[in-house]
């Protein structure tokens, strides 16, 4: 049996007020050309398939599009919330798309019923388990010690069902395991609380893992993030991205491959001084409408710098400087040092700042219960 493993589409995702959504529409279009050589028999799709729980019509329109092409290729669809999503929002006629071969996973509610597929080796079980945090599960096991993510996903797969060891056990799943590289693009939960440890799937033949955006094994071949089919930040200029494909024989064993995914449009840094910058000799062999940024070294600013680098580079998303007024000045905290830190790394600082001494172990704790209540409360 051979699956594609995709997550995090962000569908509607704009990017320094830059919209995405021809781009999404060119790269899932690529997807299918992937798909159509490669025949799988089905898709996994591994959460966030919108960037924000109410997408705009344009984002619905657009993924209707790309589930409409898959279910006319008579491929199984697997289909579940991540964090960005609105899991009612995607759990929306499950029931009846279930039918079609088209499964969205329900809002969580305990309980998680496998989907069973056969080939000449037997069955394959695919469990799928949308994004969770602690408080969704300690609803319906109250009598479970439920404190950290950890236990969370524990208690969720050790009661919402029961494996069958003989057959190839398949879970599809949007959380933060331990040891996952990051990228500024990914929401940071409360200093590392949303962290779970790898081991609570060592039951599983292959773990289809979304949320982190850069492609990726955890521990092992079997646990994977497929990562974005796009880059969304600056941070990702150095990604490869690419769809995962798995093919399962007998039991235990499994092959794994990834295929490139090449954007219409590629997120792209250069750096040097305004001249150098626009000479036609350095960028006349390149893609001038990548998604930009630019930082220039010149000592002086450039008058209108943005307006008249857009004429050679029409998709300039970010320009900044990096001369000797802007290394000198270690007052200014940059936006990006405070984006890429968590609230309880940001509330350490500012602890030690105003009292000269780092918080002591107690208070942290207490400022991280506190911060995660927050966090839950919003959510």
């Amino acid at each position: 049996m051979k699956l594609i493993h995709l997550s995090d589409l962000h569908i509607g995702k704009r990017v320094n007020e830059f919209s995405m959504l021809l781009d999404q529409e060119y790269i899932l279009t690529k997807i299918i050309n992937i798909i159509d050589e490669v025949e799988p028999d089905g898709v996994i799709i591994a959460g966030d398939v919108y960037d924000k729980s109410v997408p705009s019509a344009e984002a619905v329109q657009l993924f209707d599009e790309f589930i409409y092409k898959l279910a006319k290729r008579d491929l199984k669809v697997f289909v579940i919330s991540g964090n960005h999503d609105s899991p009612e929002r995607i759990a929306f006629g499950s029931r009846v798309f279930d039918e079609s071969g088209i499964h969205m996973s329900p809002v969580y509610n305990g309980k998680v019923s496998p989907i069973t597929l056969n080939d000449k080796y037997g069955n394959v079980d695919i469990y799928m388990v949308p994004f969770i945090k602690p408080a969704h599960v300690r609803r319906f096991y109250p009598e479970e010690k439920i404190e950290s993510y950890t236990e969370a996903m524990k208690v969720a797969l050790k009661e919402s069902f029961e494996l069958n060891s003989d057959n190839r056990n398949i879970l599809i799943t949007h959380q933060f395991v331990t040891g996952a590289q990051r990228s500024e693009s990914e929401d940071i939960s409360v200093g590392g609380m949303d962290n779970i440890e790898v081991s609570v799937f060592e039951d599983f033949d292959y773990v289809a893992l979304g949320h982190i955006h850069k492609p990726q094994k955890i521990g092992k071949d079997t646990v994977r993030y497929s990562g974005t089919p796009l880059k969304y930040s600056f941070s990702e200029a150095n990604h490869e991205k690419s769809v995962t494909v798995i093919e399962l024989f007998e039991k235990g064993n499994i092959k794994m491959d990834t295929i490139s995914l090449i954007s219409k449009r590629d997120l792209r840094e250069i750096k040097g001084t305004y001249l150098e910058i626009t000479a036609k000799s350095n960028y006349e062999n390149t893609n001038t409408d990548d998604y930009m940024h630019i930082t220039l070294t010149d000592e002086e600013d450039i008058m209108d710098a943005i307006g008249k680098l857009r004429v050679i580079y029409p998709n300039l998303m970010k320009l900044d400087y990096d001369n000797i007024r802007t290394r000198s000045n270690e007052t200014l905290i940059e936006s990006e040092d405070i984006d890429r830190k968590s609230p309880i790394e940001l509330f350490s600082e500012f602890y030690e700042k105003q009292n000269n001494q780092e918080m002591h172990k107690e208070q942290r704790s207490l400022i991280e219960g506190l911060i995660e209540r927050i966090w839950e409360g919003e959510a």
